[in-house]
């Protein structure tokens, strides 16, 4: 690292520092007035990155370089931890878990690097090869982190062939349920639990397809993000043909929405 950079990391410290002095709102925050607004900083990076908006990227990597800095600054004030601790803290545990870099470890490919870097965290005190999670982390994200974490360990299926049955397993059962329901008053207590395991149901099926995206090698968090924002798109330009025709979508019937948004679909491939 250059002096030239070592500077203005050491400038924007300072920065911190000052703000945290003078600065009435900064003087507020703490470490859980700043959780929050450290989620949302992180969702904008992840919106840059699933844009590849480079410039956004750039920006949204400095608000969080920010809010470790303020973190720091926090646990600092209340004896915790200083940033030097934190930078040491990372560095060693870096250089712990790269033995194959760092020691006379060797490895044949990154899923070597993955297995040792559980093997590592487990002689470190982990109880559990799942502990690594976060329990906050929004469900497709944190069924692919299981699942993964899982793989580690050998607990995965052999081939994309054996999730597509599971797939196809809790897809049936699914119905089965939903059928199940059908058959009780509504309002009973034995619908109440048909629902139940109509959710419990649906959940394994969720599950079943983020494995079977980890197969097909394909993130299931950004390929529904895609989809999310593709129906933004086409329901926002349905909404604007309705609009130069001179009326609104409460005014129409589905059948009138269908023709806008099959007409949109075509454009949109072509």
């Amino acid at each position: 690292m250059d002096n030239t950079l070592l500077e203005k990391f050491w400038g924007l410290k300072v920065i911190m520092d000052e703000l945290r002095e003078k600065c009435p709102w900064d003087r507020k925050q703490t470490i859980q007035s700043l959780r929050q607004l450290t989620i949302e900083e992180t969702y904008e990076l992840a919106d840059a990155i699933s844009e590849s908006d480079w410039k956004s990227i750039r920006e949204e990597l400095g608000d969080l370089m920010l809010h470790i800095l303020f973190y720091a600054k926090i646990g600092q004030e209340q004896n915790q931890f200083t940033l030097e601790e934190v930078i040491t803290g990372i560095s060693e545990k870096l250089i712990a878990r790269h033995p194959h870099i760092y020691g006379d470890v060797e490895v044949k490919d990154d899923e070597d690097v993955k297995r040792n870097w559980e093997k590592l965290k487990m002689k470190e005190g982990k109880t559990s090869v799942l502990s690594g999670v976060p329990k906050a982390l929004p469900a497709v994200v944190k069924a692919m982190r299981l699942q993964e974490k899982a793989r580690q360990v050998g607990f995965e299926w052999e081939n994309a062939a054996q999730v597509w049955l599971k797939v196809e397993e809790e897809t049936n059962e699914l119905k089965e349920v939903i059928e199940e329901k059908t058959r009780f008053p509504e309002g009973s207590a034995a619908a109440a639990e048909s629902q139940d395991k109509i959710e419990a149901e649906f959940g394994d099926l969720l599950f079943s397809l983020v494995n079977y995206s980890r197969f097909l090698q394909i993130d299931a968090e950004h390929a529904l993000e895609r989809t999310n924002k593709k129906f933004i798109s086409r329901f926002q330009k349905m909404e604007e043909k309705a609009m130069h025709h001179g009326t609104a979508l409460t005014d129409m019937t589905l059948e009138e929405m269908d023709q806008i948004w099959n007409h949109i679909k075509k454009e949109d491939l072509t």
